[in-house]
C-alpha cells in the first residue's frame, strides 16, 4: 500500500507549550528537526502531518482519524499527560486499527510505532495497548546527579542538551527511513504477487547483535552503538521492551540469543533493571549468564565491556564487577575490555568479523575417519616433539604441527586452521615459558567457544622437559586433561592419550 504521510506526531497540547515566551515549543522544534533530517535520509522530503492543537485543546476529530489509514508510522511524544490523555490514547488505537489494516503493525521486526518518550512515566500506571507497550523507546532526558533527578533535552536547556537533543532525533531519523523503506518494498512485493499480505525479508542485513541490558548511566553509550550497528547493515535485538519478570525475561533472551551472531554487554557503575524474582538479581546479570550458556551451547561470541575506572554505585554492582574480571564462568565466549566507546564499536565490528570468517570456514570432520592430532608447540620444541610424533603415526594418527615461518597474517590464518581442524590437541609444553603457556591456553579457549564440529575437540596439555616451578606445580596438582611426560615418552606415560584416541574414549 502506498501512504500520503510518512508519518504523523501524535502529542499533548501542554508538552508543547514554550518554557519563555520567545522560544518555540519542544514539539514544534522536534518536528521540524525530524523533517529535516528525515528528508536527507529518505532523499525526498520527509511528509509528516501534526495537528497545530491552536484551541490548546487535545481534540479527537474525523479529520484526525482519517489520516491514520493514509500515514505509515506514528510518532508518539509520552509524557505523563499523554497518558491522562482520553484523545491522546484515542490517536494511538486508532493508528493500530489502522495499521492492522495496511501491512500490519510490524514489518519484518521492525515497528511502525516509534515511542518519543519526552518526560517519563511511570511504567505501573501505563494503559497503553500492549503493542505499545512492547515496543522500545526513545529517552528523551537524562537522569542527572545521585539523586536520579531526571532533565528533559530540551535545547532552551544550552548547548550540551541540544547535541544531546539532535543525537536522538539523529537515530530515530535513521530507523523512521529504514522502515519505511521496507514498507515500500512490501508494497512492490504485494504488487508483484498481486495479492496482500506479500512476506519481505531485509536481504541487506548481515546478521543480528543482542546488545544486553545496561544500568542508566549507559544508556547513550547503548544508544551510539546500535545506531552505529544500524547504520552497518546489522539488526539490533531486541525490538521490543522486554519482560518485567525473570522468568519471561530468560524466555525472551534465549529465544533473541538463538539469532544473533553475537552479544554485547555494557557494565556500568548502575545495575539496570530488576526484573520480578525470587533472587532479586538484575537484567544486566541474567543476561550474561544466558548468553554464557549460550556461547557454551553453540559457540555465541561475546564482548564484555566497562568504562575506564567504573565503580559500582552499589556493593551488588560492585561484586559483579570483581566476578566479571576473575570468574571464567561469567567471562565465558566473552572478550572482556574496557576502554572509551570508540574503543567499544571496534571491538564489536573485529568480533562480528571473526564471527563472518568463522561461518566462511566451518570445521568439518574428516572425511577418511582417521583421528587428527595437533601438537601445539613452540618453534624449539621441534627437535624434542619428534619421539612423540612418530609414536603417533605408528598407531595411525594423522599429526599436525603449527607452521613457524611466513607472513605473520598468513601464519595466523595457518595455524588458527591446523587448530580447528584436529580432533585432539595436544599443548606440548616444553621449551615455551609460562607467557608461552598463558597466551596458548587463552587462545585455544576464545577458539573452543566458537567451534563447530560434529565431534568436540579435546584439549590436553603435556608436560615436556626441561623441568620450570610452573611445571612442578601442575604437576603436584595431578589436574585432569593432563599428561606428565617430563620423564620421556613411552606406552606407560602416554596411556591417557591412547585413552583418548580410542573410540569413544576420554580421559580418565
Amino acid at each position: 500500500m502506498t501512504f500520503e504521510q510518512h508519518a504523523f506526531i501524535s502529542y499533548a497540547h501542554i508538552d508543547n507549550q514554550p518554557l519563555t515566551p520567545d522560544q518555540k515549543g519542544w514539539v514544534t522544534q522536534f518536528h521540524a528537526t525530524l523533517a529535516t533530517m528525515l528528508s536527507q535520509r529518505l532523499g525526498e522530503k520527509a511528509r509528516i502531518w501534526r495537528d497545530d492543537k491552536l484551541d490548546g485543546n487535545d481534540a479527537f476529530s474525523d479529520e484526525i482519524l482519517d489520516q491514520f489509514a493514509k500515514t505509515a508510522m506514528l510518532v508518539s511524544v509520552l509524557s505523563p499527560r499523554y497518558l491522562k490523555s482520553d484523545w491522546c490514547t484515542r490517536e494511538l488505537r486508532a493508528f493500530l486499527d489502522a495499521a492492522a489494516a495496511t501491512g500490519g503493525v510490524t514489518v519484518n521486526n521492525k515497528s511502525r510505532l516509534f515511542k518519543v518518550v519526552k518526560t517519563p512515566v511511570d511504567s505501573a500506571a501505563l494503559t497503553l495497548p500492549e503493542e505499545a507497550q512492547r515496543t522500545l523507546g526513545y529517552e528523551f532526558f537524562e537522569r542527572a546527579g545521585d539523586d536520579g533527578e531526571l532533565k528533559e533535552l530540551d535545547p532552551a536547556f544550552g548547548e550540551q542538551a541540544r547535541q544531546q537533543f539532535l543525537g536522538k532525533l539523529s537515530s530515530l531519523a535513521w530507523q523512521m527511513a529504514k522502515s519505511l523503506k521496507l514498507l515500500a518494498e512490501a508494497a512492490d512485493v504485494t504488487a508483484a504477487a498481486g495479492k496482500t499480505g506479500a512476506t519481505i525479508r531485509d536481504d541487506a542485513g548481515k546478521g543480528a547483535v543482542y546488545i544486553a541490558s545496561c544500568g542508566r548511566d549507559l544508556h547513550a553509550v547503548r544508544e551510539q552503538l546500535a545506531t552505529d550497528l544500524r547504520r552497518h547493515g546489522y539488526e539490533v535485538l531486541p525490538v521490543q521492551q522486554l519482560p518485567v519478570t525473570a522468568d519471561g525475561l530468560s524466555r525472551e533472551v534465549r529465544t533473541l540469543l538463538e539469532r544473533a551472531s553475537l552479544s554485547i554487554h555494557l557494565i556500568g557503575q548502575s545495575a539496570g533493571p530488576i526484573p520480578d524474582g525470587p533472587d532479586e538479581r538484575s537484567a544486566v546479570m541474567l543476561e550474561n549468564d544466558l548468553a554464557a550458556a549460550c556461547s557454551r551451547e553453540r559457540g555465541l561470541r561475546r564482548v564484555i565491556w566497562l568504562p575506564d575506572g567504573v565503580r559500582g554505585e552499589r556493593d551488588e554492582q560492585q561484586a559483579f564487577i570483581d566476578a566479571l574480571q576473575s570468574d571464567a564462568r561469567l567471562q565465558f565466549g566473552a572478550d572482556l575490555l574496557r576502554g572509551d566507546v570508540e574503543a567499544l564499536k571496534h571491538a564489536a565490528h573485529a568480533a562480528l568479523q571473526r564471527v563472518c570468517r568463522d561461518a566462511a570456514t566451518k570445521v568439518q570432520p574428516a572425511d577418511d575417519g582417521v583421528q587428527v592430532v595437533h601438537l601445539q608447540m613452540s618453534e624449539a620444541d621441534r627437535t624434542a616433539a619428534v619421539p612423540l610424533i612418530k609414536m603417533l603415526r605408528a598407531r595411525g594418527v594423522r599429526v599436525t604441527i603449527p607452521v613457524f615461518v611466513g607472513d605473520a597474517a598468513a601464519l595466523r590464518q595457518a595455524n588458527a586452521q591446523l587448530t580447528a581442524d584436529c580432533d585432539v590437541l595436544l599443548l606440548f609444553y616444553g621449551d615455551g615459558d609460562e607467557m608461552w603457556k598463558f597466551h596458548q591456553q587463552n587462545d585455544l579457549r576464545k577458539q573452543a567457544a566458537t567451534l563447530q564440529r560434529v565431534r568436540p575437540r579435546r584439549d590436553v596439555l603435556l608436560l615436556a622437559p626441561p623441568q620450570t616451578p610452573d611445571k612442578a606445580l601442575i604437576q603436584a596438582l595431578a589436574e585432569a586433561n593432563t599428561i606428565d611426560a617430563s620423564s620421556g615418552f613411552d606406552d606407560a606415560t602416554l596411556a591417557p592419550l591412547w585413552a583418548v584416541l580410542a573410540p569413544g574414549g576420554g580421559l580418565p
